[in-house]
């Protein structure tokens, strides 16, 4: 069986080794140009672009013919299996793309997962499926490990500037306007019934947001619990850093690597964001050889 996803999925390098996953890019404008992320740029020079002009970034999901022929290329292998695993359909079309997509590749077997989420909550289903696949499980033990993944994750996050959102329509004009006259940093979540953005508050100073994001997750899980805890920055490794110590000290946490946020979605937020991914260690329990 094959994995294949999109870019939305933030994995760092330990969480691939050994697996072989497969990818449609998510492409995105910046100036005039066009940029498939991960592929023909890389998050330090993305970030660096944007902070050296005023213009937003673009961004368009993979057509399609673009899951076709991907589908079609994997079938060809002799595997005709393919779990198709995508962020979530509350902030992207990508998987609906996807599902036109493998209309017409009647030979690949394909089995889409909505991850209801992104980043790297989305990089940990694609993960655990990669072991699980490894491992030899069949797609009927699999389902069930990812569903349990996603309804045990939280992903939260706070930003620098609102511009970024207000562009993208997330936010409206006058939010935005009210939030850098007060310089309010927003906790925004993700919520799992349509995999949509959630707020969870707004804070005075980036340092106190990141602060609050730490608090946020103690309020989920408490803090005798042992969590799965991932930090993830756009161009932040301060921020990331002062996340990191305050995991360290609140909680009982089986630490990732800290990761990049991958450039088609820093367009949404800009530089500057800091998030964290957390769930209950127990969630894992049985899939074998995790990060």
């Amino acid at each position: 069986m094959h994995i294949l996803t999109d870019a939305g999925a933030d994995l760092v390098a330990v969480q691939r080794k050994g697996l072989t996953i497969h990818a449609v890019p998510l492409v995105f404008t910046l100036e005039g140009r066009t940029y498939r992320s991960g592929i023909d740029i890389q998050p330090a020079e993305f970030y660096k672009l944007l902070a050296a002009t005023r213009s937003f970034p673009s961004t368009s999901q993979p057509a399609p013919g673009d899951f076709a022929a991907a589908y079609r290329r994997l079938a060809a292998t002799g595997d005709r299996d393919v779990l198709s695993i995508h962020i979530s359909s509350g902030l992207s079309g990508t998987i609906n793309a996807a599902r036109l997509g493998a209309q017409e590749v009647p030979e690949a077997n394909v089995t889409f997962v909505d991850t209801l989420t992104l980043s790297a909550a989305e990089g940990w289903q694609v993960e655990a499926a990669g072991r699980e696949i490894q491992a030899g499980w069949p797609l009927d033990r699999i389902l069930p490990a990812l569903e349990r993944i996603k309804q045990a994750t939280e992903t939260f996050y706070t930003l620098e500037t609102l511009r970024y959102l207000e562009h993208g329509g997330r936010i409206s004009h006058i939010q935005a306007l009210l939030g850098q006259i007060l310089d309010l940093k927003p906790i925004i979540g993700v919520e799992k019934v349509y995999g949509r953005y959630a707020m969870h508050g707004r804070e005075r100073s980036l340092k106190r947001a990141v602060q609050r994001l730490a608090e946020i997750v103690a309020e989920r899980f408490g803090t005798t619990e042992r969590l799965r805890v991932q930090v993830m920055h756009a161009h932040n490794p301060a921020g990331a850093q002062q996340l990191i110590a305050l995991v360290t000290q609140r909680f009982d946490a089986h630490l990732l690597p800290v990761g990049d946020i991958a450039p088609v979605l820093g367009a949404h937020t800009g530089p500057g964001l800091v998030g964290i991914c957390a769930a209950p260690l127990n969630a894992f329990d049985g899939i074998p050889d995790l990060a």
